[in-house]
């Protein structure tokens, strides 16, 4: 997925009110607010002098004129810290049937409701397959060395979202949790049961009723983002207190 207006660098003041950042454009100087598409921790994403890119718009009906898109971390590393373009990845992905755990499928559907009151972000369907289910998560938090962890912060939605994937993995359809890793110097993928406990014993039993758990990487540059390739996803979180 490519952007579709080239992005302009700019250096982060701050990140605040979740969804608002202030920064200076380093070809002006000039310091703008912009929308910060993410309301999630951002843990290590939102640090003062931290260069971002950002896509301008000249659509009068928005208030804010940057949108920030991605982090540039160090050693030429990036992160997209848009939440909504990891679905535009993964549909391209699927379209491209570029999944080969879900290759076989040639019908693609978003957003199709499913549970209670959700909408599961892919629907996959196929002539002699059973449906498959398909949950995307966006993960941006590192910690330690090349290890990607989810979630950066307690999600209620997230642990809501596989215990109806489990629902549908004892119904007879597959049910997938795909999660893409949103910055490029990470080569495996942990659940952060510390951040999250409840979410963790959510993925346990979720994975134990037969929901499937994917990662795929991603090469991320300030002119796009596209899946490559998969990476393990740790076979044995740990958990910590667990709720009951």
């Amino acid at each position: 997925m490519r952007f579709q207006t080239p992005l302009v660098p700019a250096r982060l003041i701050r990140r605040y009110k979740r969804f608002l950042a202030d920064v200076v454009l380093e070809d002006t100087g000039q310091e703008v607010t912009a929308h910060c598409p993410n309301p999630g921790a951002m843990l290590g994403l939102k640090d003062e002098g931290l260069r971002i890119w950002l896509e301008p718009n000249d659509d009068p009906k928005k208030k804010l004129k940057y949108g920030w898109r991605v982090a540039e971390l160090s050693g030429g590393d990036f992160a997209c810290i848009d939440t909504g373009i990891p679905n535009h990845v993964v549909k391209e992905a699927l379209l491209a049937r570029q999944v080969p755990e879900l290759s076989a499928y040639h019908s693609v559907k978003p957003e199709v409701a499913y549970g209670t009151g959700s909408r599961v972000d892919f629907l996959l369907s196929q002539d002699g397959l059973p449906n498959a289910y398909v949950e995307v998560k966006s993960v941006t938090l590192r910690r330690d060395e090349t290890v990607a962890e989810f979630p950066d912060c307690v999600t209620i939605r997230g642990a809501k979202h596989l215990r109806e994937l489990s629902q549908i993995a004892e119904n007879g359809a597959r049910a997938v949790m795909l999660y893409l890793l949103s910055r490029t110097d990470c080569s495996e993928l942990k659940i952060a049961a510390d951040l999250d406990p409840n979410y963790a014993q959510a993925f346990d039993i979720a994975r134990a009723r037969g929901v499937e758990m994917l990662c795929y990487a991603c090469d991320i540059s300030p002119e796009g983002m596209t899946l490559t390739n998969a990476l393990p996803v740790d076979p044995s979180p740990q958990a910590g207190p667990r709720v009951v």
